[in-house]
């Protein structure tokens, strides 16, 4: 009898897929209010891994390109919210974080941009995931200059400590620039029709109710798992 990794394994026969709709160029980055909203597709990240916690927070996200960038939406129906790192290059993920996944070029390094609710995040471009000691076999980790085109607006302070038991909703939009990726990827020019791969998540390792969840379910607890990333279409 197939197990679930087996099963997992041969659904990547047919991925995960989600269409990123074309947008004119926004004035600023579009925020949770912004009508342009209304003609994205919501994803669910709704594959919660059995290690978490009871915490299950209904996470959504929404993207949009506009040739030159990726814009997305997080939404976070979310209880015990923690967010005390606020440098970029923090380790965010151990606060109330969300996580998209990007890898333009299938023969090439996928990127892990990691957003806490307050709106700090990390990036790397990663070519060998293969856990070591330090983080990742074979990896550059993106400096400050290098994702200083990156746009982040969150609803949520920057700090959150102590942590709020409370429910919260809340949400974090993000924009990333093309211009952002080429030096490790190289040209990529205009994204419409373009097929990229990647998936999104919701996490918070350090927060009294542990829980990892995914867009497309990973095999074991780990996000950085390529084989299972999903497709994203550029209309």
């Amino acid at each position: 009898m197939a197990n679930a990794s087996d099963l997992l394994r041969a659904n990547r026969m047919l991925p995960y897929r989600a269409t990123i709709h074309r947008i004119a160029p926004p004035a600023a980055l579009p925020g949770a209010d912004d009508p342009v909203w209304a003609q994205t597709q919501t994803l669910l990240i709704d594959q919660f891994r059995p290690e978490g916690s009871s915490h299950r927070p209904q996470t959504s996200l929404q993207l949009a390109h506009d040739d030159q960038s990726v814009f997305g939406l997080f939404r976070v129906c979310d209880q015990y919210v923690r967010c005390v790192h606020r440098n970029y290059g923090d380790p965010v993920y151990r606060d109330s974080c969300v996580e998209f996944f990007i890898q333009p070029r299938a023969e090439r390094g996928y990127f892990n941009f990691e957003f806490n609710c307050g709106g700090a995040f990390l990036c790397n471009y990663i070519t060998d995931e293969t856990r070591v000691p330090d983080g990742f076999k074979e990896y550059l980790r993106l400096t400050a200059e290098d994702v200083a085109a990156v746009r982040i607006v969150s609803s949520l302070p920057p700090v959150i400590e102590p942590e709020r038991t409370q429910p919260v909703t809340w949400w974090l939009a993000f924009a990333i620039p093309v211009r952002v990726v080429e030096p490790f990827v190289g040209p990529v020019g205009a994204l419409a029709g373009q097929v990229w791969r990647g998936n999104a998540y919701k996490c918070g390792s350090g927060t009294s109710h542990p829980h990892w969840a995914a867009w497309a379910p990973v095999d074991e607890l780990n996000f950085h798992r390529p084989r299972c990333f999903g497709e994203w279409v550029f209309a």
